[in-house]
């Protein structure tokens, strides 16, 4: 019974979601006008934070992640502020750079990280769930699920939603004073000081919001894979999660969401060409980015997508 649920698509979709909430990540600094390649060290802050609050502190799964995002967002308005002065290549430069730089404390902090090898043995979410729902004499047999179907699906769902209460407090911000402030300085940062807008305030605050949520899919991330090291927050990484949005279509949170989904799927569509996927992606991605620069998805193209379902509506 039920075992169409398979461990191994849960876990994609798993990816898929952490991915999601990366590329939104990059996606909120974006809609104040600055680009930021930080998220890779962002996300490695929360991952290790989590990790080792839980590790050598026992502290429980939620708190540690919530200290981690809270940490990562906390270091984005510190290095927030100074980089005001910085915009476009500038500030991409700078935060590609203090990526590296926490990558670089991770590998040498030996004591603390272990270095190269990384740590071993954080906790994982799927087992704490399921250690949770024994507890109340719940057992995943008694609707058919075996242990591991039930800690793969409990993860999915949990990240599920965590990624849809995300979606919908961006899309909520983009609609109010701060959203509309966001794209009044994406779009002439000096007319919208004139108009009365605090730059200051609201770019240090995209910033971190982007550092808060890149910190909470690393203490995710930490705790769905149970192993961390400094490989994974890379300058390839960082590079990665840039590429979501970019390719996606960075206007429009959606974009980010498609890209997020997509770009996680291809090397698992491309297996069966193994030698040559990464290849088959680059060009993809070349390709893109000579006809379509503003990515797969953009405001005209669901403008007309929103065109023809009112067309039709008025048919019937």
């Amino acid at each position: 019974m039920l075992d169409f649920i398979n461990p191994y698509y849960l876990q994609i979709g798993s990816f898929i979601l952490i991915n999601i909430l990366l590329a939104v990540s990059v996606y909120v600094p974006l809609s104040s006008g600055q680009l930021s390649l930080g998220s890779a060290g962002f996300m490695g802050i929360g991952a290790y934070t989590s990790a080792l609050l839980t590790i050598n502190f026992d502290l429980p799964i939620f708190i540690g992640v919530l200290a981690g995002a809270c940490l990562a967002g906390i270091l984005g308005i510190i290095i927030g502020i100074p980089s005001l002065r910085l915009t476009g290549v500038y500030l991409a430069i700078a935060t590609l750079g203090l990526g590296e730089v926490i990558r670089v404390i991770f590998v040498n902090w030996e004591s603390l990280t272990r270095g190269s090898i990384g740590l071993t043995g954080v906790p994982q979410i799927g087992r704490e769930l399921l250690n949770l729902v024994r507890g109340f004499g719940f057992e995943p047999s008694m609707i058919g699920l075996k242990n591991n179907q039930f800690v793969f699906l409990m993860v999915f769902v949990l990240l599920f939603l965590i990624v849809l209460a995300t979606i919908w407090f961006v899309v909520r911000q983009q609609n109010s004073r701060v959203g509309r402030s966001f794209s009044s300085i994406q779009m002439d940062e000096k007319a919208a000081e004139s108009m009365g807008i605090d730059i200051t305030y609201f770019k240090v605050l995209s910033f971190a919001q982007g550092a808060f949520l890149a910190g909470l899919a690393g203490a995710l991330f930490a705790h769905v894979m149970g192993y961390i090291s400094p490989s994974d927050f890379s300058y390839h990484r960082a590079v990665e999660i840039l590429i979501f949005t970019v390719f996606g279509g960075s206007e429009v949170i959606i974009g980010s969401v498609f890209g997020a989904v997509f770009l996680t799927l291809m090397p698992e569509l491309l297996r069966f060409v193994s030698e040559y996927r990464y290849i088959i992606y680059g060009i993809m991605l070349v390709i893109l980015m000579a006809v379509r620069p503003q990515g797969i998805l953009d405001i005209h193209l669901l403008g007309r997508f929103k065109g023809i379902k009112r067309s039709k509506g008025g048919v019937r």
